[in-house]
């Protein structure tokens, strides 16, 4: 399998493009106060995997209600010294009793909230691994130092935004099921108001203790006292993996570096850029169809490749080395939409995550999307901790045939195993072309792979960075058969043609993620930042 998994390096010549060492380093991420701790780093002389472990634990802290040590992510890293790749797989593991049917009754149906409140939802955490490694094999700088900014957050608090309160208002309910939760992130049972300060006592404790994060014992108990099934064993055997062979692309001359399974983001977007690669200059609507193609493989195939047999990863192998493209190419026409239901799976909701990106002066870069999933995960916190846990086992295909929070499908490869982790939209980015690089990422749950593909073809087809992270999206994930777009993705003339070819259109009642890009313009020799407009986010050049 993990000779499969050596990926189009092997056998695919990808370009090679000229750097040199860049002018400045810049951070950029979802929130003004972690973007500041990452830059921070940088001053005291810390490279660009140290400002990434003080983003990462300080958007946990800032953006509790994305991501945190309760979670996990996927750490997409560029090491300049050694001209190295790697993805670090930081992601939620299923516990050791989990099995695949845990969310369903006696009847075999599903459990409603089974897999997405409570701490039964919680995968074992992989970011506090992931800070203790990534340190011991890339930093420079203590871990002490590296986390002083999130436990620095943590315990002299911040007043919270527009999007946290937006996200209290959604989930009060679930927060008050549990008096510890209710207690941190509620105001005395109601809503906070703007500039209500958060204050996380126990979690800046926690922080400070983070090498001992896999040895709390009341953790665990408190976990199984509110019907979890985390163990000791399962804290004793997590740990990161060190993907060596990321996904790189090719399009149009350029490369596109993205995680491997279980991240899916760099299987479908190979896969619908393979597609793409037959049409001269695709529109919308070949777009959309590539995406519903692509999706559709990911509902059928994907899983975490360590627990797939090497047959099971045959249609995995076509996917990246487009030995299945021209099927999937002469399934779409110009003229109409093929319905998902006549491409079926062959089986027997507010979201939330978040992004950063660093690039020091050494030219060493970092992209990661971490996320404890749905907004505020599974609203439990243990006991003393301050550590809100991820509802991530929903991320699991629960029952083959039903959808899971984000309207995905899914088949037996991604089905509930002890220690497997489950299949995840997380896609950091790397688009690197003769003219310059691009490093970006966002939330958005299933959305995620769709924005960084539309972020990536506008890229390469030469628009401005300033326009990409702006301009409203669209996307198609298979099932449901629905093209979900922003106002102002299609024109009324496209609307007109979409319909008139059989798409079904839904425009979102919201604008959807938060896109952080840092762009190096190797013409000009400048780097800039970009956070999207559609949050709160903040990008520096140092």
């Amino acid at each position: 399998m993990k000779q499969l998994l050596t990926y189009v390096m092997l056998l695919i010549a990808l370009p090679a493009f000229a750097q040199t060492t860049p002018p400045d380093s810049a951070v950029v991420s979802a929130h003004p106060i972690a973007t500041q701790a990452g830059v921070d780093i940088l001053e005291q002389g810390g490279n660009a995997f140290d400002a990434a472990i003080a983003i990462s634990s300080t958007l946990g802290v800032v953006e509790p209600f994305g991501s945190g040590i309760g979670g996990g992510g996927f750490w997409l890293i560029y090491d300049a010294e050694k001209d190295t790749y790697s993805v670090i797989d930081a992601r939620e593991t299923a516990p050791i009793k989990a099995h695949k049917d845990m969310y369903l009754d006696e009847q075999g149906e599903v459990i409603p909230n089974a897999s997405t409140q409570g701490p039964l939802a919680a995968g074992i955490p992989g970011l506090p691994y992931a800070y203790v490694d990534i340190n011991q094999r890339l930093g420079t700088l203590s871990l002490d130092q590296t986390m002083k900014p999130a436990i620095t957050a943590a315990r002299e608090g911040f007043a919270v935004d527009d999007r946290y309160i937006n996200g209290v208002t959604v989930k009060r309910d679930l927060l008050l099921k549990y008096p510890e939760s209710a207690n941190i992130f509620l105001d005395q049972g109601n809503v906070p108001q703007e500039g209500w300060t958060l204050k996380q006592f126990d979690l800046a404790h926690t922080l400070e203790n983070i090498e001992q994060f896999y040895e709390n014992d009341a953790m665990i108990a408190d976990v199984k006292k509110h019907g979890g099934i985390w163990s000791k064993d399962d804290f004793l055997s997590y740990e990161t993996i060190w993907r060596r062979d990321p996904v790189i692309a090719e399009y149009k001359g350029a490369k596109i570096v993205m995680p491997p399974l279980p991240s899916s983001g760099g299987l479908v977007i190979t896969n619908t850029l393979n597609i793409l690669k037959g049409y001269e200059n695709p529109n919308k609507h070949i777009i959309i169809e590539a995406m519903k193609q692509a999706y559709r493989e990911r509902a059928l195939h994907m899983g975490d490749t360590d627990f797939l047999s090497n047959a099971a990863n045959k249609p995995i192998e076509r996917i990246l080395f487009g030995e299945n493209v021209q099927k999937q190419r002469e399934l779409i026409s110009h003229d109409k939409a093929l319905p998902s239901e006549e491409i079926p799976l062959e089986t027997s909701k507010g979201t939330e995550t978040t992004h950063f990106a660093v690039i020091d002066e050494q030219g060493n870069r970092v992209a990661v999307t971490q996320s404890i999933n749905f907004w505020f995960g599974s609203g439990f916190v243990p006991k003393g901790t301050g550590v809100l846990l991820n509802n991530e086992m929903d991320d699991f295909t629960i029952k083959p045939g039903v959808e899971n929070g984000y309207g995905l499908h899914g088949t037996s490869a991604n089905a509930i195993e002890p220690h497997k982790r489950m299949l995840s939209s997380m896609t950091p980015t790397f688009v690197e072309t003769n003219k310059g690089l691009l490093i970006l990422g966002t939330p958005g749950g299933s959305r995620i792979i769709s924005m960084n593909l539309l972020a990536m073809l506008d890229f390469i087809n030469g628009e401005d960075p300033a326009e990409i992270i702006q301009k409203p999206r669209y996307h198609h994930q298979y099932l449901p058969d629905v093209v979900v777009h922003e106002e102002g993705a299609f024109t009324p003339e496209e609307i007109t043609d979409l319909k008139a070819k059989g798409h079904t259109l839904k425009q979102s009642s919201r604008r959807y993620g938060n896109m952080q890009m840092i762009h190096w313009d190797y013409k000009t020799g400048m780097i800039k930042t970009y956070s999207d407009p559609r949050g709160s986010g903040a990008g520096r050049v140092y």
